[in-house]
């Protein structure tokens, strides 16, 4: 018997403002023509003032929580990926852990920007696999708004904040493609691309900062890398693309979204599509769009899904699982 991590729980939280495009025609020398053509985004929610990264997170586990029908204790690990965390330490997801009242196992953050959900999947799976925890509370939580530059309106117009979270629990399986859970994974990181996509801000620093990029070089690295990863992925396993029912990448732009399903050879009707209504909410966007699909009846179980992300780094993954 093969020991496989499989979801048992999803869930998601928006905060309640939700800014359309129009309102940035107001400031910006931008239009929600403009916008769409080039992302597909028409709309994101922006937290309130004072709600936290932590805030979100805690609200979409427990919804998580509840679609898995257990409780906070029944978890034996939280794994939290942001690159938005409420303070530099300690992490978010300890303070998720307290707000969730679970007294129990440990807690701690990811930090791989817009694949940090991909990589904490990755590490929640290993944890799983090696029997450190039974059970893991994997969350994409974040607030970009926070770190938005309102005069830019190359970044300022594609961020939103929001949350998703799924419950993993370790099942026996049979060793084979037909099992439920984490089929394979796949991780990658560049270094050398590290100032196409960052924050001019941190500890180095003494500020915040925010968000820059050079939209048309992280492009150009998007599509291939995230083709490639996928491949590999599913490679690992020795599954043919043809058996995928659901690719669910992260929601940055729908022009890549359909660049990757092209080279993927799959129609975008086997794609789960959030980022006209979320924008892109980096860590957070991939389980988002898991819960979503799941709560529109998309997503149902057996399905096989390929999940795969682009960030900051640049780092980049794919995970391969049957729901």
């Amino acid at each position: 018997m093969t020991t496989r991590s499989v979801v048992i729980g999803a869930g998601h939280y928006l905060p309640d403002r939700v800014v359309e495009n129009a309102e940035f025609e107001k400031t910006l020398d931008t239009t929600d023509d403009w916008i769409r053509s080039r992302s597909g985004i028409e709309r994101r929610h922006f937290a309130a003032e004072g709600q936290t990264t932590s805030d979100l997170a805690t609200r979409a586990a427990r919804a998580a929580l509840a679609d898995a029908g257990i409780e906070a204790d029944d978890v034996d690990a939280i794994i939290l990926a942001t690159s938005t965390a409420d303070m530099t330490f300690p992490s978010a997801a300890t303070m998720v852990q307290a707000e969730l009242g679970m007294t129990r196992g440990f807690a701690f953050d990811v930090q791989a920007v817009c694949a940090g959900f991909i990589y904490a999947l990755a590490n929640a799976n290993a944890l799983i696999l090696s029997g450190q925890a039974k059970r893991v509370l994997v969350i994409g939580a974040e607030t970009f708004s926070r770190i938005m530059d309102w005069t830019d309106r190359g970044t300022c117009v594609l961020f939103g904040d929001g949350a998703g979270a799924i419950v993993l629990e370790a099942q026996e399986g049979t060793g084979t493609n037909a099992d439920r859970g984490i089929l394979s994974t796949d991780l990658n990181s560049d270094g050398r691309f590290r100032d196409i996509l960052y924050v001019d801000g941190g500890v180095a620093t003494q500020n915040t900062g925010f968000l820059r990029m050079q939209g048309k070089e992280v492009f150009r690295h998007a599509v291939e890398k995230l083709a490639a990863t996928a491949t590999t992925a599913l490679e690992k396993i020795a599954m043919p693309a043809s058996e995928i029912d659901w690719i669910v990448p992260h929601q940055a732009n729908i022009r890549i979204i359909k660049g990757t399903a092209k080279k993927l050879d799959l129609p975008m009707e086997n794609v789960i599509v959030t980022v006209q209504d979320h924008g892109n909410t980096s860590a957070a966007s991939i389980p988002l769009a898991l819960s979503v699909g799941k709560a529109r009846g998309q997503i149902r179980q057996g399905d096989v899904l390929v999940t795969e992300a682009i960030g900051g780094g640049l780092a980049w993954g794919a995970v391969v699982l049957r729901w």
